[in-house]
């Protein structure tokens, strides 16, 4: 490819909206153009990068057995009604009426599809295991797409779907993508960790997420350097220290004046931050029927949850949400905290509405639920275990002390739903775990029967029985990946691509001289023959200045740039140098091709020795 025929420009200055390096690099590179929020044109070089992507993509999937199809973009949502997830999912999927009125979607992805192919193609186990996949548009109606390409409305992803008889033949499966996924992303030069996730809309029994460490990431993740564990902070485990064993006191009532927060509360007081509870207020928006089978959008109701965790913890909405099988939380408003019959900032589960009724005093403190919001109250487990806490007392400027669960009120659910912090100590190996962030590049779960119950998708065994297909899914963004490479290969000249996705192997410049034309003679030909040997050139023949070129090569980040100059020939050859690199030689013309040749292979082979097993996690 001649430069001076690519479609696209380089640009000189900062985009304004680019917020982190790589969607600067990509746009100031002539890789991306923003169409809209979150909505992209991929250019020529954008476009030969992605190729390669999936090729990398279709080489890991098929090696595990996968077999390449093509689903729909646009879906009835007729399917999206019967698993129910047309009910459970808010704005970010897109709905529309075709001309005769029926409901269709925008593909967010194709658990759905994939299920509905099964039940009209699976009949037997004869037919099972399989492995299929495609690489296809997708479109999510974020709320607020940022970043570039990391996070975006229209994208293509990879997604693929296991199919098996049993847990067994799911579990192979879900190993096998498992390696596959870390192959994908050494292959493209990225270093990732696998973490244990929420499985959140799609459902299923276990999800890992693979992530990208890097501080623009907006992901939370608890790592254990010791042991290994690792889990996003959604769903991330911990070990909670335990309260000191002490007598249980009378419950107290005390004035706590100017006390607004959880420390300030500990310090009037003298207590640790561990030795109070704090109430979190949320709306919890929850499906009437659980597994979605209603048949009117909307059909769900708001409850008030009262959640209460330890002083020295912070709440995780993730684990509450999922406690209480809440399709959304929101923060309760005043109005909605004082109608359940508490005081914003200080309150307790005690003497609310619906709360259990308890003594305090000489006196009954619960009154009736009356015309009051549907109230859950949710209690952490380290609660049930902390004798004396400091709790609200549902006055202005008063407290409780020494409250005790359940003596003086009950839960409708207890359960973990602290979140996991720096420090912490690991639920497998007591050390401290550490908190970084990062970018999700890929995800896999075990779905098993959610959607095969849902849509009907069963297959006879051996014995003539009919049995449901347990399936697994497992997906990677195309541009996501490719911003994650450009974040984590660029310095601070320009992209510095891998060898794997780079959208030319060379970067060919010409400096023409003022004299002959011997330079550009042996630049054509140079790029002729490189062409010939399967090298792919990208090659800079425009009439600009040296500094234009270099820093328009350094800018596009191809690995290897070769510069033809009356000077360099003088010096008997042609320049070359590694884009990573500062040291630069000069090759004779009759070594040139074997020298790239030589390089690209060096290059791929330290990509080829990054791909090695990695340990399943037990």
């Amino acid at each position: 490819m001649k430069l001076s025929q690519l479609f696209g420009q380089t640009l000189r200055d900062i985009p304004a909206e680019a917020e982190v390096a790589s969607h600067s690099l990509l746009m100031r590179a002539g890789f991306i153009r923003p169409l809209g929020a979150g909505i992209f044109s991929y250019l020529h070089l954008a476009k030969r990068s992605m190729m390669k992507i999936e090729v990398i993509l279709r080489d890991e999937m098929d090696k595990i057995g996968g077999q390449e199809i093509t689903m729909p973009v646009v879906q009835p949502a007729d399917l999206w009604k019967e698993t129910g997830r047309w009910y459970q999912i808010g704005v970010e999927m897109v709905r529309f009426n075709d001309r005769n009125e029926h409901d269709m979607v925008l593909a967010m992805t194709h658990e759905e599809v994939v299920a509905d192919l099964v039940r009209r193609e699976v009949q037997s186990y004869k037919q099972l295991p399989r492995l299929i996949y495609h690489i296809q548009t997708k479109f999510r109606d974020e709320t607020r797409p940022r970043a570039g390409l990391i996070r975006v409305r229209e994208f293509t992803m990879k997604d693929s779907y296991s199919l098996d008889t049993d847990w067994d033949g799911l579990d192979r499966q879900y190993r096998a993508n498992y390696q596959a996924y870390f192959n994908i992303y050494r292959r493209c030069g990225l270093d990732v960790i696998a973490v244990k996730s929420d499985t959140g809309m799609m459902g299923g029994k276990l999800a890992h997420e693979y992530m990208y460490l890097t501080p623009i990431g907006e992901d939370t993740l608890i790592l254990c350097a010791a042991c290994g564990y690792s889990a996003n902070r959604q769903v991330a485990r911990f070990q909670k220290t335990p309260a000191a064993p002490e007598e249980l006191k009378a419950i107290e009532k005390v004035l706590t004046p100017n006390c607004k927060t959880i420390e300030d509360l500990a310090n009037f007081l003298g207590v640790p931050k561990s030795k109070t509870a704090k109430a979190v207020f949320f709306m919890a928006t929850i499906p009437q029927d659980p597994k979605g089978l209603q048949r009117t959008l909307g059909s769900e109701q708001e409850q008030f949850i009262f959640a209460i965790v330890r002083g020295d913890m912070e709440l995780n909405e993730t684990k509450l949400a999922n406690a209480v099988r809440a399709r959304d939380l929101r923060p309760a408003t005043e109005e909605e905290i004082k109608a359940v019959g508490a005081v914003p900032g200080f309150a307790s589960p005690i003497g609310l509405v619906g709360a259990t009724l308890v003594p305090f005093g000489d006196d009954m403190v619960a009154p009736g639920r009356g015309q009051a919001p549907s109230l859950r109250i949710v209690v952490d487990d380290a609660i049930t275990c902390s004798p004396n806490l400091v709790a609200g007392a549902n006055e202005t400027d008063t407290r409780l002390l020494n409250t005790k669960y359940p003596r003086d009120y009950t839960a409708d659910i207890v359960t973990d739903i602290a979140a996991a912090d720096e420090g912490e100590s690991c639920p497998e190996c007591s050390s401290p775990l550490r908190v970084a962030r990062g970018v999700e590049v890929g995800n896999i779960f075990k779905l098993g029967t959610r959607y095969s119950d849902s849509l009907g998708c069963t297959f006879l065994d051996k014995d003539g029985r009919q049995k449901p297909v347990i399936m697994g899914s497992y997906g990677i963004g195309v541009g996501r990946l490719l911003a994650c490479v450009a974040e984590a290969h660029h310095d601070e000249h320009g992209l510095v691509w891998p060898i794997t996705v780079a959208p030319f192997h060379v970067h060919l410049v010409l400096l023409r001289g003022k004299g002959t034309p011997q330079a550009k003679e042996t630049a054509d030909k140079l790029y002729a023959e490189l062409q010939a040997a399967g090298i792919e050139v990208l090659y800079d023949d425009r009439d600009e200045s040296p500094g234009v070129k270099f820093n328009d090569a350094d800018l596009i980040g191809c690995p290897v740039r070769i510069t033809v100059s009356e000077r360099a020939l003088d010096q008997g050859g042609a320049e070359m140098k590694l884009r990573r690199e500062t040291e630069k030689v000069i090759v004779v013309q009759s070594e040139i091709l074997e020298r790239v040749r030589s390089v690209i292979q060096s290059l791929q082979d330290e990509i080829a020795s990054k791909v090695t097993q990695v340990p399943y996690p037990n």
